[in-house]
């Protein structure tokens, strides 16, 4: 009689081990600059700077967003382009699966969602308790424009960071890929079905409906479920692009 093996390979590719996917975490976290300190910092910065031209100017109340939020979308998009398009072949020269080191990139773009998620929405409570810092000003309260729920503000930045994760992910992954020409490619095609659509949105006289849809629909709809669902549908492109990348 003899007895089947299976060799380490075949189980290494059969699921994601949880003890790869810590490692490909911990490689993330050597970024953390890129990751934390960075947006931290300039969002420091960039507060600095519009408390000042605000206090300075002598805003009315609802004078306007500052729009100094988004350096942080920013960020979380180099985070990630850099990790799909350094650290993947790294991960992969210490033989990571291309499951694990995407598990673990998911797991890492869940989490800082979440927690820039709660920290912008604390910051958010802050400014409405204070009106606007003391000089109305509105920098972190995006979300208190269409909803006094927290609840969904809450979930809408997290909604919106996911889904620049997202963003950032199939752009590394299509470029892992499809180097730079798959990368122009796939921008092109987006401008192209964008611009379609516009031209036959335009042509039928829609944009009216499309109005008073997004303005009768239950608010968690577009703030939450919308872009929940464009993120992993991007995710899941970024998973079909990458598993059959090579370094």
């Amino acid at each position: 009689m003899t007895t089947a093996t299976v060799s380490p390979a075949v189980h290494a590719n059969a699921a994601p081990g949880p003890s790869r996917i810590g490692s490909v975490l911990r490689l993330h976290t050597v970024a953390w600059p890129l990751l934390v300190a960075w947006p931290v910092g300039l969002l420091a910065v960039s507060f600095a700077i519009s408390w000042t031209i605000y206090y300075l100017i002598g805003t009315d109340e609802g004078a306007g967003f500052t729009g100094s939020i988004a350096a942080l979308l920013g960020f979380v998009i180099a985070f990630y382009v850099q990790a799909l398009t350094q650290s993947f072949p790294f991960a992969l020269g210490l033989s990571v699966t291309r499951r694990e080191f995407y598990t673990a990139t998911l797991l890492m773009a869940l989490g800082q969602s979440a927690i820039f998620a709660v920290a912008v929405q604390v910051l958010s409570v802050i400014e409405s308790a204070t009106d606007g810092w003391g000089v109305y000003m509105r920098m972190f309260g995006l979300a208190r424009y269409v909803t006094d729920n927290p609840v969904l503000q809450l979930l809408s930045g997290f909604a919106i960071l996911l889904l620049t994760s997202g963003i950032a992910v199939v752009a590394g992954a299509i470029y892992q890929r499809w180097r730079t020409t798959g990368l122009l490619a796939a921008g092109t095609t987006l401008f192209c079905t964008v611009g379609l659509a516009a031209v036959v949105i335009t042509w039928a006289r829609w944009w009216p409906e499309i109005g008073s849809w997004f303005v009768d629909v239950p608010r968690a709809v577009p703030l939450v479920a919308l872009p929940l669902t464009l993120a992993v549908f991007a995710l899941a492109c970024g998973w079909v692009a990458l598993r059959r990348a090579t370094p």
